[in-house]
């Protein structure tokens, strides 16, 4: 039977990494499709290489934490970066194995989503941007700078985005798009 479980995990479907202290201990061969990375260059490697910068990393390391305290599975999409330096949006799923410490040990699978894919139908292409950020945790001033703008667009867009889906604020926009998610 072990040798069917290695076959499973090796060749699943999504990309597949056992992580221990947000270090990738095991990586599945679907790593190089979707990430661009080798099984072999990725395994000892913090996860962070596979992150855009050092606020995704940390803003959406502490969100999966509390999260998988209460969840069995937590789900999200963010950005991620491959190997060759293109930013992807992602579907990420993990489990811990240890609701107590959710970093210690957890398996995470990721899956790319199609770049032009609308939240909501009814955004433009940069609204959707920005709300892959917003629902991130990222400030307008960390989203401007990572779209190369100004906080106060992004607030225009914010704005428009709160108008359109029929919302009071941003606290009700973010919990409307992780809904539509």
């Amino acid at each position: 039977m072990r040798d069917y479980e290695r076959l499973a995990f090796l060749h699943a479907p999504d990309a597949t990494l056992i992580l221990s202290d947000r270090v990738i201990l095991r990586a599945s061969l679907r790593v190089e499709v979707v990430f661009g990375w080798t099984v072999k260059e990725l395994e000892g490697q913090s996860i962070r290489v596979l992150y855009p910068g050092s606020t995704d990393y940390e803003l959406i390391g502490e969100r999966a934490r509390k999260a998988m305290r209460g969840a069995e599975v937590y789900r999200d999409e963010r950005f991620m970066r491959r190997k060759d330096g293109q930013v992807v949006w992602m579907e990420g799923h993990g489990t811990a194995l240890d609701r107590e410490d959710p970093q210690r040990l957890a398996i995470w699978t990721y899956r790319p989503l199609d770049a032009d894919r609308a939240t909501e139908g009814q955004l433009t292409a940069t609204e959707r941007r920005i709300a892959r950020y917003l629902v991130n945790g990222f400030t307008s001033k960390e989203i401007a700078q990572a779209m190369g703008s100004s906080p106060r667009t992004v607030e225009v867009h914010r704005a428009n985005m709160i108008r359109k889906m029929g919302v009071r604020n941003s606290f009700e926009l973010v919990s409307r798009l992780l809904a539509a998610g």
